[in-house]
């Protein structure tokens, strides 16, 4: 690769040949200087890299059932189901009391959501079979799914907190996750502080008995008047329209008027049970000093950029605080990671500029002032070849990449220095000619 001489220099032919052709190479660096800032302008920000596990992961709640069953009727056939797929290492499975976890692990050739879709298909053919499990008159629906741990830390906890109830801030807080969710940049908002509701049904089983009506007829009755049905289509004034009988309820009162059972005389569900409207058991806690309030954990989507969706999210919650929030419900963004990013980009920033200015300051006092801007100029120019190299394959600017850059500085800057202060020794020293000088370098 090196064309030596009987000095004590070599001579590099890419070096040679990029002297030789100055304008090509102010051409080519011109272009990597612009690739490289429209890089670092549009590489997505986040505080963490990504973390991509080949894991596809199988679970399947049973409820009432121990745990040799569920790997009798559940683990076993979806085991035997899987193991065939294509770029598959590993089956590893738990079977407890009303759930089964199946964890496949692949190996890094395979794309993560071809291998989700495989696993999918072949779930689907056990669920479709005769043997497959019901549960509630239903068939168990395996969930599968994988992990990217990006996705599962909120970014930002928007909290809406006032003299209102949790139900009145929880109507709220909706309106902002269905204009958060929006964003290309989220993946999902989650709801916390409140209570789903539920309607309870209490039936008397004195009154049951004394009817003669069981369980389930309670439940089919249920099941089939609280449902809307299609029922075909007629032809009126020259047009086809669809019927459709619509027999959901809006008011849980309603269940009352529902017949469970109708020999010798309508017995309604009103008359064996109590129906009322509750919250369900509690599952999650807001807390802010001590007060209960709602608050939404937002999600960012892998690979997109953080800055710009905390950027997002904080204009929507300015809007709606001025259109569809009262004043009197303070409306508090959270634990901004966005900001963390934002710092580390602005230190790197302040780490160039900085070892750009003291650079060519020092080398000014030795090698002169031109000498010296050549060793600044490759620092920065350095940073944006960079830039541009990790967006081409798929890298985020992330705290190990800005780290790594910043470690890369130092190393930068010593190279530099050392490149330009042989060329100017062999000028000062031995007379070359620049453009000799330049191709030559120490044994």
């Amino acid at each position: 690769m090196a064309k030596t001489s009987n000095s004590s220099e070599k001579e590099f032919l890419f070096s040679s040949w990029a002297i030789r052709n100055s304008n090509t190479m102010y051409v080519f660096m011109a272009v990597l200087l612009f690739l490289g800032l429209s890089a670092y302008l549009t590489m997505p920000r986040e505080n963490f890299p990504e973390i991509t596990e080949t894991n596809i992961y199988i679970s399947t709640p049973y409820p009432g059932n121990t745990a040799e069953d569920i790997e009798r009727f559940v683990t076993d056939p979806l085991e035997e189901a899987v193991k065939g797929v294509s770029n598959l290492v590993e089956i590893t499975s738990t079977s407890q009391d009303d759930y089964s976890m199946v964890v496949l692990e692949f190996d890094e050739d395979i794309n993560v959501d071809l291998a989700k879709q495989k696993v999918k298909d072949e779930v689907d053919a056990v669920v479709s079979g005769e043997d497959w499990p019901t549960f509630n008159n239903a068939k168990l629906e395996p969930n599968v799914f994988d992990l990217n741990f990006v996705e599962e830390f909120p970014i930002v906890n928007v909290t809406l907190e006032g003299d209102y109830t949790l139900d009145a801030l929880n109507d709220y807080a909706e309106l902002l996750e269905e204009r958060i969710e929006r964003l290309d940049q989220i993946k999902e908002v989650d709801i916390r502080g409140t209570q789903e509701r539920e309607v309870e049904v209490a039936v008397d089983i004195h009154k049951m008995m004394a009817s003669k009506v069981s369980f389930g007829d309670v439940i089919q009755a249920v099941r089939n008047e609280n449902s809307t049905v299609s029922a075909g289509s007629i032809i009126a004034n020259g047009q086809r329209r669809n019927i459709r009988v619509i027999g959901e309820i809006q008011d849980p009162s309603d269940l009352g008027e529902f017949v469970i059972k109708n020999e010798r005389g309508a017995v309604y569900l009103k008359d064996i049970s109590t129906i009322r409207f509750k919250d369900m058991d509690a599952t999650t806690y807001a807390r802010n000093f001590g007060q209960s309030v709602v608050m939404l954990d937002v999600k960012k989507r892998g690979g997109k950029n953080l800055i710009q969706a905390a950027e997002a999210i904080r204009e929507i919650v300015d809007e709606a605080r001025t259109t569809i929030i009262p004043q009197d419900i303070a409306v508090t963004i959270s634990n901004d990671t966005s900001a963390i990013t934002i710092n580390q980009v602005n230190d790197l920033i302040n780490n160039i500029l900085f070892g750009v200015l003291l650079v060519v300051t020092v080398l000014t006092f030795f090698l002169g002032f031109r000498n010296a801007l050549f060793v600044g100029f490759a620092i920065p120019m350095s940073m944006f070849i960079s830039f541009f190299i990790l967006q081409s394959l798929g890298y985020t600017m992330n705290t190990m990449v800005l780290f790594a850059l910043v470690m890369g500085l130092g190393m930068l800057v010593d190279n530099g220095i050392v490149v330009v202060e042989n060329v100017y020794r062999l000028i000062e020293k031995e007379g070359m000619p620049r453009l000799e000088a330049a191709k030559k370098r120490g044994q």
